[in-house]
């Protein structure tokens, strides 16, 4: 088996046109998909248009039907390691203590009332 050996300026080419490489946004590659799926252009057409590979379209295609169709289906857990659904989590679990702890004071209160006015009758 011969192995071949990139020149050193290949290798530079290539890291070039990997650093240029576009990123798409999830709103960007979501409108590409949906006009994919609407069918005015074909979808070599809209691929040439949009500067990606048929193989990218079919990918993002499939991720977002697959995406769909589990939310379609129930599943709607969310990703509960993000920092606001911590911070929520914490700031719910606070809320609920002082409700804990009021309801706790009201009842002493109410219970010290019954205590007082008893005595006095």
């Amino acid at each position: 088996m011969r192995q071949t050996t990139k020149s050193p300026g290949a290798k530079i080419v290539k890291d070039i046109k990997r650093a240029t490489r576009k990123h798409y946004s999830s709103e960007e590659k979501i409108r590409i998909v949906l006009d994919g799926l609407r069918g005015e252009d074909s979808i070599a057409e809209l691929c040439r248009r949009e500067g990606i590979s048929q193989g990218i379209y079919y990918k993002w295609s499939k991720d977002f039907m697959e995406a769909g169709k589990r939310r379609l289906a129930g599943d709607t857990a969310r990703a509960a390691n993000t920092d606001e659904v911590k911070d929520l989590r914490r700031e719910a679990r606070d809320l609920k203590e002082v409700v804990a702890e009021q309801t706790l004071e009201l009842r002493l209160l109410k219970k010290s009332m019954f205590d007082v006015g008893g005595d006095h009758e």
